[in-house]
This record gives structure tokens, sequence and C-alpha cells, in this order.
């Protein structure tokens, strides 16, 4: 039989806020059924960013085609005691029915610029709230992290070590699809391998050594039992004394047809390592042997191991790129902006939003560099290509989703037309974004609809 890669199983659709349930009840009573569009976004760009990376879409149309809710579920919500016969049989007939726009993965936006539109009945698009921004968040989040790292890499091999440290099983395999897509050479989980064809890579941690009473059997044994990819970590004990066995080591192999392709510095100053293990290497005739390296690396580290010219090929980034650990979260909403054909507008101090169905328009110069966007309604042409583009329609896809590779390929064309000054890790001057006359004057009509000037 044919594999069939592994997915995820589906959380289901209580993978949800209460409160969207509970107002689902009240829509409901109400019969509050008429046409919402909502839109999800970040308010604004933290400091150590100077763009985000759209990220998640494939998987929130995954999550909208599939929404229903099960008989088990029902049966639980039902012995809550909080919702009413009448509700949960309307529940149990809900599917998700609406349109989605959005911008494509790998698209470069900035802040208030939507990534994604639904409209559909009010309740569809309420229910789908909580769930929508999770798996929008989360990947743009990586997605956008592991962009830095790429550009500071300088064309360096980056793979995603962060299974371990990323906060639970679907975070781990989503972090390494973002990554991926952002530019990431390949992954060490070996789920995100098999669910989505990415390559996967990994050599051998310290316990393989110490587990063996002599380092040099150590590496032996794995590359006996691996030689088609022996990659030796070194620095168990001595690294320096383990690069010397590994050019002791190397002839032994070869006469068994076995080739040391690379070796893996994974703590201390791995810049100072690397040189020393470099002159240890090509003395000993293994030029051709790679250094990899790995142990709290970010893209400071990189960029500072880079303009020092470390001798190093390539490096494994864990727990700073699948937690995003200098900017762990999004200022992120996914907010009511139509209801029933008026504008919806909130006017909260710090969080007011624009209301309507928007469109973002980019310009390019004459060197194919993005020179500004501008925010306006859907109806409201503005120069510039527009990229929010239909991708649902009756809760199911307009086409067939672009494969990993081919989102991969466009992110990085993406990232190339950013203007230079977008791509250092330090906080530059804002990208220019406009938001048009007729998406202010909606903002305004909103506000006297709702009764007042906003705070």
């Amino acid at each position: 039989m044919p594999f069939e890669p592994p997915r995820l199983v589906s959380p289901g659709v209580l993978l949800t806020d209460l409160y969207q349930l509970t107002m689902l009840q009240g829509y409901f009573e109400r019969d509050m059924q008429d046409t919402a569009v909502f839109e999800f976004f970040a308010r604004k760009l933290p400091e150590c960013r100077n763009f985000y990376l759209a990220a998640g879409l494939e998987q929130a149309l995954d999550y909208l085609e599939q929404l229903q809710f099960s008989a088990a579920e029902l049966d639980w919500l039902s012995g809550q005691g909080t919702f009413k016969p009448a509700f949960l049989d309307y529940l149990a007939k809900l599917r998700f029915t609406g349109e989605v726009h959005a911008m494509a993965e790998g698209t470069p936006f900035f802040a208030s610029e939507p990534i994604l539109r639904i409209t559909a009945p009010l309740p569809q698009a309420q229910l789908v709230e909580s769930r929508l921004i999770n798996l929008l968040h989360f990947q743009t989040l990586i997605a956008s992290k592991a962009a830095r790292i790429v550009q500071v890499a300088a064309g360096k091999r980056l793979v995603d070590f962060g299974l371990r440290r990323a906060h639970g099983a679907e975070a781990g395999v989503y972090a390494a699809r973002a990554s991926y897509l952002a530019g990431f050479a390949g992954t060490a989980t070996v789920l995100a391998g098999a669910q989505f064809g990415i390559p996967l890579a990994g050599t051998m941690a310290h316990s393989f050594i110490q587990a063996h009473l002599d380092e040099v059997a150590a590496f032996e044994h794995f590359a006996h039992s691996l030689p088609q990819s022996v990659v030796l970590l070194i620095d168990t004990y001595d690294t320096e004394a383990a690069a010397h066995k590994v050019v002791g080591l190397a002839p032994r192999l070869a006469e068994a047809g076995i080739r040391i392709q690379g070796v893996r510095l994974d703590s201390g100053d791995l810049g100072e390592h690397a040189r020393r293990v470099r002159g240890i290497l090509d003395q000993g005739g293994l030029g051709a042997v790679t250094i990899f390296a790995s142990g709290n690396v970010d893209e400071y580290l990189i960029r500072r191991l880079v303009e020092g010219r470390a001798p190093i090929d390539g490096f494994g980034v864990g727990t700073h790129l699948d937690t995003s650990a200098d900017a762990p979260a999004l200022d992120c909403a996914y907010k009511l902006q139509e209801y029933a054909g008026s504008p919806r507008r909130k006017r909260s101090e710090g969080k007011a939003t624009w209301p309507g169905r928007k469109q973002v328009y980019r310009r390019y110069d004459a060197d194919g560099r993005c020179a500004g966007d501008t925010l306006t309604l859907e109806d409201d042409a503005a120069e510039g290509c527009a990229l929010i583009q239909p991708v649902m329609r009756q809760g199911r896809r307009l086409h067939a989703s672009p494969s990993l590779q081919q989102l991969r390929a466009y992110a990085a064309q993406q990232l190339q037309s950013l203007p230079p000054a977008l791509l250092g890790l330090e906080r530059g001057a804002d990208y220019p974004v406009t938001v048009a006359p007729a998406l202010r004057a909606l903002a305004d009509a909103a506000d006297r609809l709702s009764g007042g000037p906003p705070n």
C-alpha cells in the first residue's frame, strides 16, 4: 500500500474560547444571521521587527473546510448545562459556507494590513475566530523570525532544531513548516518531513558518545550505522582533541568506502572552536569536511559569526526559533469590520480599527523593490499590485493550494524585493503604508453610526 503521510490529529471545534459559543447562542436566539466581515491583522510591529511574513493560510483553510461538530462534542456540550437543545441542534448542522480572501503565504506585510478576510453569516465568522488566530499567529510569528535568520546567515545552511523546546506537538511541526517556507534548508522534526516533505537533517546526541567507553568507537559505530550521512558531534569532552580523532579515523573509514561529511559543534565559543577545528581538519587532509554549529544559536550570534568570518558552514537553530524568543507574540487581532452591509469599527483606546472590506496595494520602484503600500477599501482601486485575493467561496477552496516548495520560492522572491534597510536586525525607518481617503471617510461614517468620534 502507498505510504500516507501522518497528519496531526485535528483538535476539533471545541478548540475555541467559551465566549465564541455563548455569543453564538445569543446570535442564534435573535436570528442574527446576516453577513459579517472579519479581518485578521497585526496592530503594530515590535521594536525588533521591520516586517512580518504571512504564513499559516493552508492550515486555516483546512480548518474551515473541515469545520463540523461531532456527536461526541455535542453530547459533551449538552452535559454542561449552558447550552439549550435547540441551539445544539443548530450546531449539529453548522458548516462554514463563507468566503475567504487572503494574502499569499510568504508575503511580507506591515501594521494594520489584513492578511485574511472572512465573509460569512455572523455565527460562522464568529465561531472560527480563536482557531484562526491560533493558526495564523503562530506560523506568521515563526516565519517572520526565520526570515530574519535567513537574511543574516548569508547563504549558510540552516536547520530547525526546535521541536524539544516548542510549546507542544503542533507548534513543533508548524514551526518546521513556517521556517522552511521562510528559507531554512530543513528540519530535525521527522513528522514535519513526513507531512510536508521538508528535508530532514540530524546527527547524534551527546548521549550516543557517552554510551560508548571510547569516543573514537562511538564515531566509528555511528559512521558504519549511517554511512550515507556521517556528521560527528565532537564537543562531548574536548572539542579539539575530538577533531584530531576524526582525522585519525577518516582513513580507516575511507577504506570501508565511508566519507566523513561534517562535524558539529554544540557548546563553548563556537567561532573560536570552529577556527581551531578547521585548522585541524585542513592539516589532516579533511578540507571537504564541513563544520555545523548549534547550541543556543539566534540571528544575533549568527551575524557575529558571519561578520567575524568564522569557518562555519551551517547552523541548527532551536529554542530561539521555535519560541521566537525576542518577540514571542504578535499584537494581532481578528475584528468585525462590517455587518449586515454597514461598516463596523472598534474605537477602544489604543485599539481602534479601520472598518470595511479592505485591500492592500503594493507599489514597486524601477529596481523591483517595494516602495510603499496603500491600505484602502476593496472597491477603491489604487496604484500597485493587489495583495489580497479570493481563495475560498461557499466554504471550498477556489483552486488547489500551492506546494510548500512553491511557497518557499515565492517567499524568497518577496524577501528579495524588500528595501535593504528592512532586512537588518535593528529597527529601521518605517515602511510607508498610506491609509487612503476612502477608508478614512468610511471610518468617519462608522463613527457616526456608532454614536460619536473615536477616542
